[in-house]
């Protein structure tokens, strides 16, 4: 099995419609061992979902606004597993200001939150998980790909920008103790998170009429969670500070795609072709 005997760390599962619930099925599918994490009265319904997964399912405490919180993460850790194969985090959020057209009104103390938990806790977790990954591994984080600007994204999409660049750092530090790092680039898809981004509806709607391979926001969390084991697994040995897409071919296409009769359409007599 691809997982076979790896020991993985998973943060981010609330229910089983979380990207990372899946990731996690998928990974005991695969013969892994694993361990969540979750904080607050969000915890119950991580404890909820891991019984659900396995019974007798550990969930740590993990507040990523806490910085003693990650010091006991890498104590618990000890006590429990010799080593650590791989982490997925899979942790973001950003205050409603932050979102939805209200760019250039967002205060400071909210694009400050939501940069703290959606990026910076990616290195403050590979800090807290590096001491016993002491035969390598993998960190993925999972992400939106944020190299142009979405009409909706906001601070969170300046964020998710600041995480491929955390990306790439920590990939280069980490590297000589041969822990890779990456990010997986997921397309829309239909979770708790996404309901709270104000206009989530139409850039789903839209996706799947671009993305070559065709995507689905509700059917294609599966596609994902496989990518991730992979990910996490010892089949990308030399894959380290890169964005990995999955999400149809989306990101591959400059522009919708134009309708089959706009494309057959003969030019009218006397236009001229627009100005680039």
């Amino acid at each position: 099995m691809l997982l076979q005997g790896k020991k993985l760390l998973i943060t981010g599962v609330l229910t089983p419609q979380s990207l990372a619930y899946g990731i996690a099925e998928h990974a005991l599918a695969q013969g892994a061992e694993i361990l969540l994490t979750g904080f607050g009265r969000a915890k119950s319904l991580t404890e909820r979902s891991a019984k659900r997964l396995k019974p007798g399912l550990e969930v740590l405490e993990l507040d990523v606004t806490n910085p003693e919180h990650f010091t006991a993460l890498t104590a618990s850790l000890r006590q429990r597993w010799d080593r650590l194969d791989g982490v997925l985090h899979s942790i973001a959020y950003a205050p409603e200001d932050a979102l939805g057209g209200n760019f250039l009104n967002t205060p400071w103390e909210s694009a400050q939150t939501a940069f703290r938990i959606s990026t910076f806790s990616l290195k403050e977790l590979a800090v807290a998980c590096m001491p016993l990954m002491t035969q390598g591994g993998s960190i993925v984080t999972l992400d939106f790909d944020n190299r142009v600007a979405w009409p909706i994204y906001d601070w969170m999409g300046v964020c998710k920008a600041a995480l491929e660049a955390t990306v790439r750092y920590l990939a280069r530090d980490l590297g000589p103790k041969g822990i890779r790092v990456n990010a997986l680039a997921a397309g829309p898809l239909a979770t708790i998170a996404a309901k709270g981004i104000p206009g989530f509806k139409a850039l789903e709607q839209g996706w799947g009429t671009q993305a070559p391979l065709g995507w689905s926001a509700k059917d294609s969390h599966d596609l994902v969670a496989r990518t991730a084991c992979a990910m996490l697994s010892d089949w990308l040995p030399s894959t380290t500070g890169e964005m990995i897409h999955v999400d149809g071919g989306y990101h591959a296409i400059g522009a919708p795609p134009v309708p089959p009769e706009a494309a057959a359409a003969p030019a009218q007599p006397g236009s001229k072709p627009a100005a680039e």
